[in-house]
Order: C-alpha cells, then structure tokens, then sequence
C-alpha cells in the first residue's frame, strides 16, 4: 500500500501487564530491554504495530515474542498519549492487560528483550519510559475489578482449595478478608463445584478441591 499524509503522524504500540500470583503474591511480567533506548531496563512487554494488525493482534504477538507467553485474552486498559512519553518520537501506546496461572506457562525471551521474569508488585526495579504509571493504573484495575468480579478464577488451576481462592483475592486486595463472609460470597455466585477430592496440605484436616463448573466463562474479564 501507498501512504500519503498532509499532517505529522504518531507512531503507535501497545503495552501489555500480565499479572499472576506465586507465593500468595501478586506478580507482574517484566522484560529486559536488549536495546536502546533504556537498554537492560527492565519494561512491560510491548513494541510497535504493523500495518496490518490491529493493535490487540499487535500485543498478542509481541507477547509471544518477547516472552513466550501466548493464547490468553487480553481485556484493552488505556491509551497513554504524553508528548514526551518516548525519547525516540511521538509515540502512542494502547495498553492491554491479563490474568495467568504461571505454573501454566514457561517464558521463553526474544526479539528485543534480554530477559523475562516474574516480580513481586511491591519490589519492582526502576521501569522504562512510562510504564510505572502504566502498570499503577492496572494494579487499580485489577484491584477494583476483584471487589465486584469473579476473574480471580483466571489465576487458579483447574482444581483448588477455597483457601487458595481466598489467598489470590487477598493478593490483589493487599489485605486480609473474612474467611467466613469470602466463602459465602464465592459459593452464593453458584459457579463452582465440588470435585470429590481433598487436598491436604500440613497437619489440618483435607480441605475440599473445587472447580468452575464453566471455565470458558472466565476467559473474558
């Protein structure tokens, strides 16, 4: 195609925040940067579109490239416009954000990124361009969303405890909730079912594995 353009014109990326909890703790994706600028910085993962993508096929791919991560669904965030956001040139970036079980995927860096790895919310390293203000806002986002949603399911694998369940909304929250009225908020929404078997884990009695009674419902947050 032949493009021809009376006006000066932006570049666009997209950004994308895929979180996940370990250890009972929220987590975020973050790559190194192989290249300038802010080169061996530590980033979200994200690049330019083409120009023949959209730009949530353009996140889904460099996704892929930069970590290896693939196959999630990705719920658009905010588009992050400052004028100097971008030492290179004006640049405009639509940001995407997910929920992953990380035991479900194995980070394979590429392309531009040095490195990929999981960090604790809390004890990030100094981040590239703007993406500090980009993953705050997701953090409230996400943090909103668990008030009044289910997709803390998104995080959990295809069996669970009810404590776990509780343990991932506590994560996101940042703080503890009631075991009684958390237990009977999550099973009032009838969309878990028992699967027959317990788990123990330590001295206390089994507990009762769970399951969503639809998981594709959960793909779409």
């Amino acid at each position: 195609m032949t493009y021809s353009y009376e006006y000066p014109h932006p570049a666009v990326t997209t950004d994308i925040i895929v979180f996940t909890v370990q250890d009972d703790t929220l987590k975020v994706l973050l790559i190194k940067r192989g290249a300038d600028p802010f080169i061996n910085k530590w980033a979200l993962p994200g690049g330019f579109i083409k120009m023949d993508e959209d730009t949530c096929d353009c996140a889904k791919r460099e996704l892929e490239e930069e970590t290896g991560v693939k196959d999630v669904y990705l719920e658009q965030l905010y588009t992050f416009s400052s004028v100097d956001r971008d030492p290179r040139e004006r640049v405009i970036s639509v940001a995407y954000f997910t929920l992953i079980p990380s035991e479900k995927v194995t980070l394979k860096p590429d392309t531009d990124a040095a490195d990929a790895k999981w960090f604790n919310i809390n004890e990030l390293p100094a981040l590239a361009f703007d993406h500090d203000e980009i993953l705050e806002m997701a953090v409230n986002r996400l943090s909103a969303k668990m008030t009044y949603s289910t997709i803390g399911l998104q995080f959990m694998p295809e069996k669970f405890t009810l404590s776990r369940l509780q343990k991932v909304y506590e994560a996101t929250a940042g703080k503890p909730l009631d075991k009684r009225n958390f237990r009977k908020w999550i099973l009032s929404l009838d969309l878990l079912e028992e699967t027959g078997e317990k788990f123990a884990d330590g001295p206390q009695r089994p507990a009762m594995l769970y399951r969503a009674k639809d998981p594709a419902s959960y793909a779409v947050f």
